[in-house]
């Protein structure tokens, strides 16, 4: 039996409102989906490479196969993961939930030239935190180390489905639509709903459950 690992968003937890949903729609099957906290206790110094190394040494400990359900910054981290030689051929399935690709691109804009500079120079930058519903600083080495990572090196064929709400407001559907463009092996849903998808919970798991033949 495979290994279901699921990876939480940015400034999110496992306790976050999709990973529960998803966690319980498991247990009904009788199935374990594991939700390791992606924060590990100091989200300070997050970066993509640190939940990168995280999770493949989670898929590494495992004998059998891995599916990755990754969500946002989750989802563009299980995409990472399968890239690297000893796992690609460990992972079975990647289902991404409005994966963060293109992240920099999207979301430094938002954050403004100047608030940028600022982070760059004070060295850290208040994020409000969803789980903790509190601000926590956030280093820049965030953004040096996720500048490092370009979605052309994207290139492992893993049977992939993409759910990606249309009105998301925060990942354009337009970056994963360009990503399953060119990909044969990725197959791209697309729902009327925004970035956080939890109003169609039930379509998310249905085609997640066809996908997955559970």
């Amino acid at each position: 039996m495979p290994q279901y690992l699921y990876l939480h968003g940015f400034a999110s937890s496992p306790q976050s409102a999709k990973a529960q949903a998803m966690k319980a729609r498991f247990a009904a099957l009788g199935l374990d989906l594991i939700i390791p906290d992606l924060n590990q206790d100091d989200f300070a110094h997050l970066t993509l490479s640190r939940q990168i190394q995280q999770v493949s040494l989670l898929v590494l400990a495992q004998s059998e196969p891995t599916i990755l359900i990754g969500s946002s910054l989750g989802g563009l981290t299980a995409a990472w993961v399968v890239q690297q030689a000893a796992i690609t051929n460990r992972i079975e399935k990647l289902v991404l939930l409005a994966p963060a690709f293109d992240f920099l691109k999207q979301w430094l804009p938002r954050i403004g030239p100047d608030q940028l500079e600022a982070w760059r120079t004070e060295g850290t930058l208040p994020i409000y935190h969803y789980t903790e519903q509190r601000t926590l600083p956030l280093h820049y080495n965030f953004i040096i180390d996720a500048q490092s990572y370009s979605d052309d090196g994207l290139k492992a064929q893993i049977p992939t489905l993409i759910l990606h709400g249309t009105n998301d407001e925060t990942i354009s559907i337009e970056a994963s639509r360009a990503y399953a463009a060119t990909r044969p092996s990725v197959r791209l849903v697309e729902l009327f709903s925004d970035h956080a998808l939890t109003d169609v919970e039930k379509d998310i798991w249905q085609h997640t459950q066809e996908f997955l033949r559970l």
